[in-house]
């Protein structure tokens, strides 16, 4: 949509138990530490947290942990991605589904499937029935 929310995306997570660690993140701008702008690895934590901020009206973030991991490997080099490691619902009555094309809702859909298959088998009855209902689309 054009916004420049002004943060960083990501950031590593947990190899010397702080929060915000190097080497890893997602930044549009250089940082001042050359050393933070790494190559992701294999096995590294990283946040994915976009967000967007205007001020005076509203502003919002969302943020989860995620594992890189291997993909397919080609004749260009090692492929990278991600997976999940926190699994919580994004909240239905905040997402304008017809602002999304139908990748999007896939993604999101798969996301919420992930959601429900890691946690449910924790929940009693009536937890378990609550998370169907806010992972369904």
């Amino acid at each position: 949509m054009g916004y420049d929310y002004n943060h960083g995306t990501g950031h590593g997570v947990g190899y010397l138990l702080n929060v915000h660690e190097a080497p890893n993140a997602f930044r549009f701008r250089l940082l001042p530490c050359p050393d933070e702008n790494a190559v992701l690895e294999e096995g590294m934590v990283t946040s994915d947290e976009p967000g967007v901020y205007i001020e005076g009206k509203f502003g919002i973030r969302l943020e989860n942990l995620i594992l890189c991991v291997k993909r397919e490997k080609t004749p260009y080099g090692q492929f990278m991605g991600f997976e999940p490691l926190t699994f919580v619902p994004f909240d239905k009555e905040l997402i304008d589904i017809n602002l999304m094309d139908a990748k999007e809702r896939n993604l999101l859909d798969t996301y919420h499937k992930k959601v429900y298959e890691n946690i449910s088998p924790y929940l009693e009855k009536e937890e378990r029935e609550w998370l169907a209902s806010v992972c369904i689309m």
